[in-house]
């Protein structure tokens, strides 16, 4: 088999997902003659048809070979992105940083590290992506903030221990702290049921509490709102409602939890690979921003 091209390999899923020729052109920027001759160049290095062609405005199908060169082209068009991103962060050196977050550290922690940084380092390149609670991996990103422990060849820093605080309606429990045995039964509005809210229902469940989960909502405030709405009370880390218009409602009360699920904060970032000037920086102005929240806490 000869050489294929990249671009080859492009035009071939272009006109499987766009199902024309014509579409696939407009796609790519091409003429659809330059589309053409792009298919049979690759026909004749594959030895057959790709395409069967029913013509008129009928869409195109993909021949059994061509689905073979489909599965495997779209992983080589994948590698050869991953390949450009490379190049592209060798060429950044310095000047760029990749870090993975969640939405805690993006509004408590990384405003006064990117602040920091682009001080520092004018015109450095931060990219930020969201990193879900399940599986997170670190991939390719130079850091990573999240509230679990990861497995992979990582190094980490702890940033903060987290405690949980009751919230409920105005006297639905005395003032003061509440023993967590107390919200056997008792109605709970929560999150949907993904890896972090599983750890803490379990942590509820060992001290002493089957939560009984009347609703779940996604978002700190939507679950506040269902508090202050009589629907139930609620258990949430406290940078969640630190700040929030919880602290001065006077139909809610916030509550210390006895025993307190605690949810650690991590940063991570890869073993093995020379972290950058700007990347280690990072890591040490996140330490001091979590442990001026620690403070408040």
């Amino acid at each position: 088999m000869v050489d294929l091209e990249l671009r080859h390999l492009r035009t071939l899923v272009a006109i499987a997902e766009e199902g024309t020729f014509g579409r696939a052109a407009d796609r790519l920027g091409y003429t659809q003659s330059s589309v053409s001759q792009q298919v049979a160049a690759l026909e004749k290095a594959v030895g057959g048809a790709v395409f069967d062609r029913p013509g008129g405005p009928r869409p195109v199908r993909v021949t059994p070979l061509g689905e073979v060169i489909l599965a495997h082209g779209r992983e080589v068009l994948a590698k050869a992105g991953a390949l450009a991103d490379a190049v592209d962060r060798f060429r950044a050196g310095n000047g760029r940083i990749d870090i993975g977050t969640f939405p805690g550290a993006t509004r408590l922690i990384l405003p006064a590290v990117m602040s920091r940084l682009l001080r520092e380092h004018p015109g450095c390149d931060i990219r930020l992506s969201e990193v879900g609670p399940e599986e997170p991996r670190l991939g390719e990103l130079d850091l990573l903030f999240h509230y679990a422990r990861i497995d992979g060849d990582v190094e980490h820093a702890e940033l903060l221990h987290e405690p949980y605080l009751l919230v409920a309606a105005a006297g639905t429990f005395p003032e003061g702290p509440v023993e967590v045995a107390q919200l056997d039964g008792a109605p709970l509005v929560a999150w949907p049921a993904n890896a972090h809210q599983r750890w803490l229902e379990r942590e509820l469940i060992g001290s002493g509490a089957r939560p009984r989960i009347v609703f779940r909502t996604a978002g700190h405030d939507s679950i506040v709102s269902m508090v202050r709405a009589g629907i139930g009370s609620a258990v949430l880390p406290w940078l969640a409602v630190y700040g929030s218009e919880a602290w001065s409602d006077d139909r809610l009360t916030l509550h210390p939890l006895r025993p307190s699920p605690i949810s650690i904060w991590y940063l991570y970032w890869p073993v093995g690979r020379t972290q950058s000037p700007l990347a280690a920086q990072a890591v040490d102005i996140a330490v001091e921003c979590a442990q001026e929240l620690a403070d408040r806490m």
